[in-house]
């Protein structure tokens, strides 16, 4: 009798451990989870532990192996995986959340109105401020300072247009800079009027007066990164590509995270200068759980709008203009060979067809052939017919901004013309070269909002859904492509699809949670869409409601 109590005792204990199951710290059980993974599938709950995806499943399949004290019920909401927009400024839009916001500004007296206000509330040394798009005024020519001149005649005004390629300063600010109408500079421009400055300054121009600007203090540099975290989160980003940074900043970023306060998955690129090759790139990759520093940032060209992207032929509306490249073509070939020794990726925005031209053959005289290198194209803007298989064949990333085709398209068949406009904001062409595509926003040149991108992607169109049946519909995404641009592709772009991008095991647990399915409504009410939560390493960094 006694054995036989053993023997049941023994059974039981055994039937106990086959059973028990592993405590987690998150489960998450009755939603739809886009997960993103190689078969896009679509499951409904998930574990996490140690700020990690331990399994994906169905409630029955995490029920039965996992159990927490933490059990996030989300009847019938809808998941996806963090955010991560593959080119922006992070930092560069947390310190102009300090400064005077000019986007959307319908006129120069708009813009004017707004430094006034801004001024009257914040005393500062210099009036700077940026957003500002003569494309979107009656009269679409640039500004002269003349009334800035009146307005703010002892403090130096420095106004960055929307693409930060080009800005107006008054009077105070040129004689700060020692710029006269003799000055020149290779890469750049001071515009004039019969031998007068207009006080305007295109892409290396600019450096003249940036330069004078004062640095931010400690301070403002921390409240930047944590007013643009606040930002990102809200909108379900939770991981980013920030376009060019100085040693001091990356060095601030990574005591930031290491005190917990910033929280925001950075692949951080170098910007081109001496101290940060010879600290960083020199040195190898530097990789935390959120600062990944591999990446070289490079400029071929200006940008489209204000005419400095490098073209092949003419502007179409300015025929005596092709353009500028600001960096010489010898300097970005011994900073792609530096890169290619240090196994490092390089990144170069390249916008008119010339530009993308040149970086392309720079590219593939050093790489050679098919890689996994994923060095990058950013913008890829205006490619000739000609060049789109150069993509593919040196395994070159074009890495685009959807919103940018919704933005220029208004004007940019002026900019192009009738034949060039036909490989301009060619998404889909760019796509089907490697089979894959990374979307940012280039914030703050465009809304921080990544389902803006969504929409501009698969409609073609502005929120007022113009033009009826989108621009230049053929080169659309379809909904499953534009949540992989936003999402793994990405990930993919920085090296990182191996611990982000999308919601599988030993991954990291950063998902967003949508009330509504943006998948399937209709494509109009995608803009108007909340997030619910934002989550990053299995903890809520932002809440609405859920």
């Amino acid at each position: 009798m006694k054995q036989n109590i053993l023997f049941i005792t023994l059974i039981l204990t055994l039937m106990g451990a086959c059973t028990s199951k592993q405590k987690v710290d998150t489960i998450v059980i009755n939603a739809t989870v886009y997960t993103m993974d190689s078969t896009s599938s679509i499951t409904e709950s998930f574990a996490i532990k140690d700020g990690y995806f331990v399994a994906v499943g169905s409630n029955k399949e995490i029920g039965d192996q996992y159990e927490s004290d933490q059990i996030i019920d989300l009847k019938g909401k809808f998941v996806y995986p963090g955010f991560n927009d593959a080119h922006c400024h992070f930092y560069g839009y947390g310190l102009n959340l300090q400064n005077t916001d000019l986007v959307g500004t319908k006129s120069f007296f708009e813009i004017l109105d707004r430094l006034q206000s801004h001024s009257e509330n914040y005393e500062t040394s210099w009036i700077v401020g940026r957003g500002w798009d003569q494309n979107d005024w009656e009269v679409k020519e640039y500004p002269t300072n003349e009334k800035l001149n009146e307005l703010f005649p002892d403090k130096p005004v420095y106004l960055t247009r929307i693409d930060g390629h080009a800005a107006i300063v008054n009077q105070k600010a040129l004689e700060l800079a020692g710029i006269t109408p003799e000055t020149s500079i290779e890469g750049g421009e001071f515009i004039q009027q019969n031998g007068v400055l207009t006080g305007v300054l295109i892409d290396n121009a600019m450096e003249f007066v940036r330069k004078h600007i004062p640095e931010p203090s400690d301070n403002e540099k921390v409240q930047a990164f944590i007013n643009a975290q606040a930002n990102c989160f809200e909108v379900g980003l939770t991981s980013l590509s920030d376009a060019g940074l100085d040693k001091s900043v990356l060095l601030l970023m990574d005591s930031l995270n290491q005190s917990n306060d910033l929280k925001m998955r950075v692949n951080a690129w170098l910007a081109d200068n001496v101290e940060n090759i010879d600290y960083f790139m020199k040195n190898g990759m530097f990789k935390t759980d959120y600062l990944h520093i591999g990446t070289i940032k490079l400029y071929a060209d200006g940008a489209l709008g204000s005419r400095g992207a490098k073209m092949i032929e003419p502007y179409s509306d300015d025929p005596n203009n092709t353009g500028l490249i600001v960096t010489p073509p010898m300097h970005i070939r011994e900073i792609c060979q530096l890169a290619y020794e240090h196994d490092f990726q390089v990144a170069t925005h390249a916008i008119g067809d010339s530009a993308n031209r040149l970086m392309l053959h720079i590219y593939g005289e050093v790489l050679k052939g098919k890689n996994d290198r994923r060095w990058r194209i950013e913008h890829s803007q205006v490619v000739n017919p000609s060049d789109f298989e150069l993509f593919g064949k040196y395994s070159i990333i074009p890495s685009i901004q959807s919103t940018h085709a919704t933005s220029d398209m208004y004007w940019a068949q002026d900019r192009v013309g009738e034949e060039r406009i036909k490989g301009s904001y060619a998404y889909q062409t760019l796509l089907q070269q490697n089979g894959w595509i990374p979307n940012g926003t280039d914030f703050p040149i465009e809304h921080i909002n990544p389902l803006y991108g969504f929409y501009a992607f698969v409609t073609r169109q502005d929120h007022q859904q113009f033009p009826e049946g989108g621009f230049m519909p053929e080169n659309a995404l379809t909904k499953e492509q534009a949540l992989r641009a936003m999402t793994i592709w990405p990930a993919m772009a920085a090296m990182e699809e191996n611990e982000k991008g999308s919601i599988e095991a030993n991954k990291f647990a950063d998902f967003v949670i949508f009330d509504q399915d943006f998948m399937k409504i209709n494509t109009k009410d995608i803009i108007n869409l909340k997030v619910q939560a934002t989550f990053s390493n299995g903890v809520e960094v932002y809440s609405y409601k859920y």
